[in-house]
């Protein structure tokens, strides 16, 4: 029976020496360039991985009590979820909000949101990373703001906003921008943090959001490492890329993603120097996130949904990730119930602290199957980079659909050995039952949306309408024009001005973008 890989090529009964593999070009020590091994040294064998686990949803208060649970159980670092209106831009009381408001995330319409969600946690303490894309810009400065009322300045506050819009076009499609404004603000975020958020790490780079949505481990890599519309917009490399981390999918098929994670920062470290030519060292070290694989959760025998993220889990880890989510067992069926998320977490301790994987660094340098399967990940990705180069670059790939209709038959690819049973799922295409255990998940109360809406109501009238249309205003020139749009936007939101309110205030100056069909 012969094996495929996810990207496409033949796996081999047994793998041998490599022909002409030099260790001291393509591995490296750990630490040291091109980083194949890990971007430092002594990786785990100091101290482990950052556990942060993503959580959020219903009101503030409610996200709130999660967080203080999984600080309480360990978890090393918080990770915001938003509901979709927030990540779209809307507020809570906008009709295209109606029936979405605290489902998949925590619902943030203004400070007040903010300062609930962020009470009693110190906030110089704790690393904070929020997945939040086109309106990523105005949840950062909410949060320095609470920072503020906390105390705390700018440059004490750490972690990561995903801000990373271009992958919303090729798969998620939670954009609000065209291509071009948006890359605008993320070039205005960058500016703003290097003096107001020195140790924030301004974009989380996804891949993630591309492999849920059906991209191979080589399409994963390759749209996420092309990030010459950055460097585009005249930042100077080493200026920004010291701060760039990345977001990137652990699957079930083990050894393949572990090549992944090596090839991933080897690419990246050639193209960074020999293409950009970066000189700071930092800027060569591909520092990211994992989560382990949503898409393959199954809401047929959820439990065994606990087999598949300890193995994603320890892939992640014997890939070299720098911090790790860990999927909780539920998650196929509702938002993860207390006792699902404190499993979770339990995984990650369990690899931590119970096995031997943190006893050396990079455990598979030298396999024969793992180094030759580094070596064909690394080529197909590089040649995926070469299409998008053909195209004219990133945003130029993305206005004719390239990155998207590349994932979409990839998708469906998966869909259809699925159902033909050529790709097995223990418990949905094979080794059923015949009925389901009864399960109860946890639900939103409805009554969240009326809640937020009562909020804002009240928000409005008690604020000073007159300074926050002033400060939208002041918004629209900058936007209009050339100056740093995050000022403004940060006394439009002082002012109370909401979330949905700050994100027309750029639909009106900059429009919105419709997506081309090209499956």
């Amino acid at each position: 029976m012969s094996h495929q890989t996810e990207s496409g090529w033949d796996f081999e009964p047994v793998y041998g020496p490599l022909d002409g593999f030099d260790p001291a070009t393509k591995l490296g020590a750990p630490g040291e360039y091109p980083f194949t091994r890990g971007v430092y040294p002594t990786m785990y064998t100091q101290r482990p991985w950052t556990m942060r686990q993503y959580a959020g949803f219903g009101t503030a208060a409610e996200s709130n009590k999660r967080y203080h649970q999984l600080i309480e159980h360990g978890t090393m670092g918080l990770s915001v979820a938003f509901d979709l209106p927030t990540q779209m831009g809307y507020d809570s009381d906008a009709p295209v909000a109606h029936g979405e408001v605290g489902k998949v995330g925590v619902a943030i319409d203004s400070i007040e949101d903010m300062r609930v969600l962020f009470d009693q946690i110190p906030l110089d303490q704790v690393s904070t990373s929020m997945t939040i894309n086109a309106p990523g810009s105005v949840l950062l400065l909410l949060y320095q703001l609470v920072a503020e009322e906390q105390g705390v300045s700018g440059d004490k506050l750490t972690g990561t906003i995903q801000n990373d819009v271009l992958k919303e076009y090729i798969a998620r499609g939670t954009y609000i921008y065209p291509p071009k404004e948006s890359l605008r603000l993320i070039s205005d975020i960058f500016a703003y943090c290097k003096t107001e958020l020195p140790k924030w790490n301004t974009i989380s780079i996804s891949g993630y959001h591309m492999a849920e949505a059906g991209a191979t481990p080589a399409q994963e890599i390759a749209f996420t490492l092309y990030v010459r519309a950055a460097v585009a917009s005249g930042l100077d490399v080493d200026e920004f890329a010291p701060r760039l981390s990345f977001f990137f999918v652990a699957r079930t098929t083990f050894l393949e993603e572990v090549a992944k994670f090596r090839a991933a920062r080897r690419i990246w470290a050639s193209v960074m120097r020999d293409e950009f030519g970066a000189k700071n060292p930092k800027s060569l070290m591909l520092r990211f996130h994992t989560q382990t694989a949503g898409v393959q959760l199954t809401a047929q025998q959820p439990e065994v949904n606990l087999v598949r993220v300890a193995i994603q889990g320890l892939g992640a880890v014997l890939g070299g990730t720098q911090s790790l989510h860990t999927n909780s067992y539920d998650e196929a069926i509702a938002l993860p119930t207390e006792k699902a998320a404190r499993l979770a977490l339990r995984t990650q301790q369990v690899l931590a602290y119970e096995t031997d994987v943190t006893a050396t660094v990079d455990p598979f340098a030298g396999s024969y199957v793992v180094e030759a399967l580094t070596d064909e990940t690394e080529a197909a990705a590089r040649d995926l980079m070469r299409q998008v180069e053909d195209f004219g670059g990133a945003v130029a790939a993305i206005e004719k659909g390239f990155q998207k209709n590349e994932i979409e038959r990839s998708a469906y690819k998966i869909a259809q050995q699925i159902d033909g049973g050529e790709r097995i799922v223990v418990g949905v295409n094979k080794f059923t039952v015949a009925e389901e255990e009864p399960y109860e998940p946890l639900r939103v109360d409805p009554a969240i949306e009326a809640q937020q809406v009562e909020r804002l109501a009240k928000l409005r009238a008690d604020r000073d309408s007159e300074a926050v249309e002033k400060a939208l205003e002041s918004l629209r020139e900058a936007a209009r024009g050339t100056a740093n749009c995050l000022y403004p936007m940060k006394g439009a939101l002082k002012a109370k001005a909401t979330v949905g309110e700050v994100c027309d205030a750029l639909r009106d100056v900059w429009g919105t973008y419709v997506p081309a069909d090209t499956f």
